[in-house]
């Protein structure tokens, strides 16, 4: 179990799957959204969190205002625990009556091949893949994901502090690299050449 930290499902628990994923540290998620909050970044996005495991940072971008979030997990079990996880988010909107309720979608397919389906601009994108992901792996969403993000948009991707920074990819540049113990986030924006 963990709790969503803040918004009007701020202690929120939810759950988490069995196994097969490496939930954020509630350490980590409280920084991340320190940083977005600090700059505006979520009341209001569109979100699409990939590799998401029990969803916890695009619930908590959803409860912190954003207007839009999709999960994308490609196992079967652990997207299950994300359509229960966004239906007690979605529980406590109705709760406490916000207007507009945000959107919220489980996708259950690999992170590559949703990204190809997205059909808005994003504007906040998570990505927190298996530490035994390859960088080229890696490399390649980033690669693909340049298209389909708004003209500000903002992606935190979630490393092993051990890996190395993603490789530059077109569309995208790293700001900066923040660690956490065991852990690495790596800050990048869009820029202008990204569907050029």
């Amino acid at each position: 179990m963990t709790r969503l930290i803040a918004g009007f499902a701020g202690s929120l628990t939810i759950s988490v799957p069995k196994s097969g994923t490496r939930p954020t540290s509630d350490r980590v998620r409280e920084a991340i959204f320190s940083a977005l909050e600090a700059r505006d970044l979520v009341d209001g996005a569109r979100v699409v969190d990939l590799y998401a495991g029990s969803g916890a940072l695009g619930l908590e971008a959803a409860s912190r205002g954003a207007t839009s979030v999709v999960l994308v997990e490609k196992a079967a079990s652990a997207a299950r625990v994300c359509q229960a996880n966004a239906r007690l988010v979605e529980q406590q909107a109705a709760r406490f009556g916000v207007e507009p309720a945000p959107r919220i979608r489980v996708v259950t397919r690999a992170a590559r091949s949703a990204v190809e389906m997205l059909d808005a601009p994003v504007d906040l994108v998570f990505i927190d893949p298996p530490y035994e992901a390859s960088a080229a792996e890696v490399d390649e969403l980033l690669a693909a994901l340049g298209p389909h993000l708004a003209d500000d948009a903002v992606v935190a991707l979630e490393r092993s502090s051990r890996s190395a920074a993603p490789a530059p990819v077109r569309g995208l540049e790293l700001d900066r690299t923040a660690r956490y113990g065991e852990t690495a986030v790596h800050w990048m924006h869009r820029v202008a050449d990204a569907t050029s």
